[in-house]
C-alpha cells in the first residue's frame, strides 16, 4: 500500500512542475497579456482537460488579469457523449460555449471511403472556432498540443512532407484576426497522462478514423518513446534544436541569401571554422 504522504508530495510535485512549464512558455512567447479573454479549446482529452486546469491556477497566481472561456466544438461523430463536458464545466463554474456543428457529415459526404479526412476536417474545425472566438469577444485562442505534438509534427513533416516545419506556440491567422496559442509547448506527453490519472478528468474515448495522417502520427510517436527509452536526452535535444536554428547552415535559399554570400578573408568566426572540418562519424 501507498504511503499517502508520499503520494500527495508526488501530486504536489507534478502539478507545480507543470504550472512551470506551461507559464514559463507563456513568458517566453507573451502569449497571454493583461487584459485578454482566452478561449481554452477542449476536445475532451487528456491534454486540453490539463491546459484548462493548469490556466485557472496560473490564472489566480499570474500578476496580471486575464478572463478564460472554455470551447467545445462538437461534430456530431456517432456516440459523442454530449453531457459530460457541459457538466464537467458547470462543477468547476467556468464560463463555457458549446458549439454544435455537423462536420463529421460533412467530411464523410465530402472525402470518397478510404481516402483521408484529416486535411478537410482540420479546415472545417479551425474555421469554426475562429468564428466562435470572434463572437465571444475572445483576444487568443489556446490549443493543447503538448512538446511530443510538436516533435511529431516536426518529424512528419519531413519524413512526408519535406519541409523543416512543426508547430509555433504562438500563430496569427492567416486574415490576421486571431492569435493561437499553445501554452503546453515545453510539457512532455508522459506528464500530462500521469496528471490525467492523478485528477480523474473525465476523458471522453477518442476513436481514431483509421486515416493516413494518425497512422503516420502514431509512428512518429512509438519513435520519439523508443528514443527517449534507449538514448536519454536525445528527445531534449531534438526539442532544443526548434529554438536554436541556424539558417545559414541548412539549405534554404529563402531563409538565408547564399547567392550574395562574398569572401571574407581572415574570418574569426568559430562556429564556420569549425562547420567545415571533416565529420568523424562513429559506426
Amino acid at each position: 500500500m501507498k504511503d499517502p504522504r508520499k503520494v500527495a508530495y508526488e501530486e504536489n510535485k507534478l502539478d507545480k512542475k507543470l504550472c512551470r512549464l506551461t507559464g514559463q512558455a507563456i513568458v517566453d512567447y507573451n502569449m497571454i497579456e493583461d487584459g485578454d479573454k482566452v478561449m481554452v479549446c477542449l476536445s475532451g482529452g487528456k491534454d486540453s482537460y490539463a491546459m484548462l486546469d493548469i490556466l485557472m491556477k496560473l490564472k489566480e497566481r499570474a500578476p496580471i488579469n486575464f478572463d478564460l472561456v472554455a470551447v467545445n466544438l462538437d461534430q456530431k461523430q456517432p456516440g459523442f457523449p454530449e453531457d459530460i463536458l457541459p457538466n464537467y464545466l458547470k462543477k468547476l463554474g467556468i464560463p463555457f460555449h458549446i458549439e454544435e456543428q455537423d462536420t463529421y457529415g460533412i467530411v464523410k459526404r465530402v472525402v470518397p471511403e478510404g481516402k483521408t479526412t484529416c486535411g478537410l476536417c482540420s479546415r472545417l474545425r479551425r474555421g469554426i472556432l475562429y468564428r466562435v472566438a470572434t463572437e465571444l469577444g475572445a483576444t487568443k485562442i489556446a490549443l493543447g498540443h503538448h512538446r511530443d505534438d510538436i516533435l511529431e509534427t516536426l518529424l512528419m513533416n519531413m519524413f512526408h512532407g519535406g519541409k523543416l516545419k512543426g508547430m509555433p506556440p504562438k500563430l496569427r491567422s492567416d486574415d490576421g484576426k486571431h492569435i493561437v496559442i499553445r501554452p503546453l509547448a515545453y510539457v512532455p506527453e508522459k506528464y500530462l497522462e500521469r496528471y490525467a490519472e492523478q485528477m480523474a478528468f473525465p476523458i471522453i474515448p477518442c476513436n481514431l478514423c483509421g486515416s493516413q495522417e494518425n497512422l503516420q502520427r502514431n509512428a512518429m510517436k512509438a519513435m520519439l518513446r523508443e528514443w527517449e527509452k534507449k538514448y536519454p536526452g536525445r528527445v531534449e535535444s531534438l526539442f532544443s534544436s526548434l529554438q536554436n536554428v541556424v539558417p545559414s547552415h541548412l539549405m534554404d535559399g529563402q531563409q538565408f541569401d547564399f547567392k550574395n554570400l562574398t569572401d571574407t578573408s581572415g574570418s574569426n568566426d568559430l562556429e564556420e571554422q569549425i562547420s567545415w572540418q571533416p565529420v568523424q562519424m562513429t559506426l
